[in-house]
């Protein structure tokens, strides 16, 4: 009871800290820039923290560790190695040209180069996702504080709602990126106490090794047909290439104060999430020798947390198990709001003011909140949630996006066929052949839109050239994110 009492008293004053950051970070905004992307003034150090966190959520630590507990590293493939991947090729491919064109959210990339009509599309794709990946996030913020409390799950799911959307609402990018620091040291702190714990615990390393299945640290299939080697490619690109189109990635990296922090911030998310990744997905697999027969392995690390820690260090730990959720949880509903205040409002509004975006970014936090909420609700297993949630950006935005950034001729006819046949191909296969995953026949089938009909429509409709916000073309040159650990300030 003591115990419980001081882990208890140590997310209290988890929760209110964070609260307490995000009205502080409230007085910095005075625009919609400044919600959005925080000034584009985010140095590199709070760069790379907000980027690992994002991504460091409840897929990772508890859907990773779950899967790692029941299939071993095969099981966790997408997530944190296909994570990692995608934070790597962000910066080698993509950040650099869309942080030069000054964007704001990624609808704006799709309006000023495939058109009005693609970046509606691509808007209702993300809220979609981003929806869908919030919901995953909640679930995990209800398992947590169900198994630390008692409390319902979907209780719990609610009460974590409310803390986040009102952090979010009132500090937008500057309270994201200024809770993600201090969520992201409290995640590395507690993954770097419990792990020796548990592997003590479990005997030491060798033992763990020897004690698990044979196969337990295999990267790639054993054995299979061609739907398993499908279903492997399939766990690494369905996040490894489609949160390459995610809003929440994209946002971090606009915010950054010039190109090369936002590149060399994605280089270090990478190693930095693939690192402490490996450590939630070891202690998972400890977790299978010490707490065998969980009916729910997605509650094992923070079982392990309350079985095997003192009360402070797992105090301290369960604080770190919510920071990871709620460091993404924010992130993904900014993102959201994003979208609908930046890039949805103007198709309903005559006001496109800046303040009349800021109240409606804002307002639409909550909104989302509730949305995301009731999918959480009825929705059990975070992983699945999660891979489905990317997805749609696979299928949807990945290729004209990538066409659109390194293929001059890729024109607002392709893009847009791209974007509907892979979306609808996807979700029709998912009935029609259910033993092949379908998120791979849509990306093909928007690989195959995107590519047949430029070269059937070049002669006859001119792509659009990539430009800034303000209209200037930008060159196709340097484009590439070559590693740069000293640069120039600008």
């Amino acid at each position: 009871m003591e115990s419980l009492t001081v882990i208890y008293i140590g997310i209290i004053i988890y929760l209110a800290g964070m609260l307490g950051v995000g009205i502080y970070a409230s007085k910095k905004i005075s625009g919609t820039e400044d919600f959005l992307v925080a000034g584009r003034r985010l140095p590199l150090w709070l760069c790379t923290a907000a980027l690992t966190a994002t991504f460091f959520g409840g897929g990772t630590i508890m859907g990773a560790g779950g899967a790692a507990y029941k299939k071993g590293f095969l099981g966790v493939i997408a997530d944190p190695f296909g994570a990692a991947l995608c934070l790597f090729l962000a910066g080698l491919f993509f950040i650099r040209i869309m942080r030069r064109m000054r964007l704001t959210t990624i609808v704006d990339f799709f309006e000023i180069r495939f058109g009005k009509t693609s970046g509606l599309i691509a808007s209702i794709i993300m809220l979609s996702v981003y929806i869908g990946w919030t919901g995953s996030l909640l679930v995990s913020l209800g398992f947590i504080l169900h198994t630390i409390t008692g409390i319902s799950t979907n209780t719990a799911i609610v009460i974590g709602t409310v803390i986040v959307f009102i952090y979010t609402m009132a500090g937008g990018m500057w309270a994201v990126s200024l809770t993600d620091f201090f969520q992201i040291i409290i995640v590395i702190t507690g993954l770097a106490v419990i792990l020796p714990i548990v592997i003590s615990k479990v005997g030491g390393f060798s033992t763990l090794v020897s004690s698990l299945p044979e196969d337990s640290f295999r990267m790639t299939p054993k054995e299979g047909g061609s739907i398993e080697w499908l279903n492997y490619v399939r766990a690494w690109m369905v996040i490894g290439l489609g949160n390459l189109a995610g809003q929440d990635l994209l946002q971090r990296s606009l915010s950054a104060k010039n190109e090369e922090v936002a590149q060399n911030s994605a280089y270090l998310s990478s190693v930095i999430y693939l690192v402490f990744g490996i450590i939630a997905v070891l202690i998972g697999m400890a977790g299978s020798l010490l707490i065998p027969g969980l009916e729910n392995p997605e509650l094992v690390i923070p079982k392990l947390a309350i079985n095997y820690l003192p009360p402070v260090l797992a105090s301290l730990f369960i604080s770190a198990l919510l920071a990871a959720v709620m460091s993404s949880a924010d992130s993904s509903i900014l993102a959201c709001s994003s979208v609908l205040g930046k890039n949805l409002l103007p198709w309903v509004s005559k006001s496109d003011s800046d303040r009349t975006i800021l109240k409606w970014t804002r307002i639409s936090v909550p909104i989302f909140a509730v949305l995301s909420m009731m999918v959480a609700l009825f929705v059990g297993e975070v992983y699945t949630l999660l891979l489905d949630s990317f997805s749609i950006l696979l299928v949807g935005l990945f290729v004209p996006l990538t066409a659109g950034i390194w293929w001059p001729k890729a024109n607002t006819t392709a893009a847009l066929s791209a974007m509907v046949l892979g979306s609808v191909s996807w979700i029709a296969f998912k009935f029609i052949t259910p033993g092949i995953p379908s998120d791979m026949i849509g990306l093909g089938v928007s690989i195959g839109a995107m590519v047949l009909i430029t070269l059937f429509t070049k002669d006859k409709e001119v792509a659009n050239p990539i430009k800034d916000v303000d209209g200037n073309i930008l060159p196709y040159s340097d484009r590439l994110g070559t590693l740069s650990l000293f640069y120039q300030e600008k």
